[in-house]
């Protein structure tokens, strides 16, 4: 395979690992793209082609998304990190805190308290 950011020999790769690999290569890429398409967007002078772009860009968005799912879906450390800090607002570095105290949050507001959720909702 040759494929370039491999730092090891790919023969004392596990499958797995070169897949992870794949997939954090290919969302880099994604990245990449939307910034370009960032820049291209606010450059250009042309309404239509300014939509275009935008369309593009987002499309990028959707597919470093999917792939984002994925690398959460294949590997339990990405899964408990995202879990941790997507969809939540408030201190990004207060979740930390709470989630290294061994706090978790039950909604999007951030921390939890412990106390469980008070919309009588079912907690899992």
């Amino acid at each position: 395979m040759a494929h370039e950011g491999l730092h090891e020999s790919e023969s004392s790769i596990q499958p797995a690992t070169i897949d992870r690999h794949r997939a954090i290569i290919s969302i880099q890429e994604e990245f990449e793209a939307v910034d370009w398409y960032d820049q291209r967007v606010d450059a250009t002078t042309d309404e239509s082609l300014r939509a275009v772009l935008g369309h593009n860009r987002d499309e990028e968005k959707e597919h470093a998304s999917m792939t984002i799912e994925w690398l959460r879906r294949n590997d339990p450390v990405w899964d408990k990190h995202l879990r941790t800090y997507l969809f939540t607002s408030g201190s990004i570095t207060g979740i930390e805190t709470a989630a290294e105290a061994g706090g978790g949050s039950d909604d999007d507001s951030g921390p939890s308290l412990g106390i469980g959720s008070l919309r009588g909702e079912e907690v899992e």
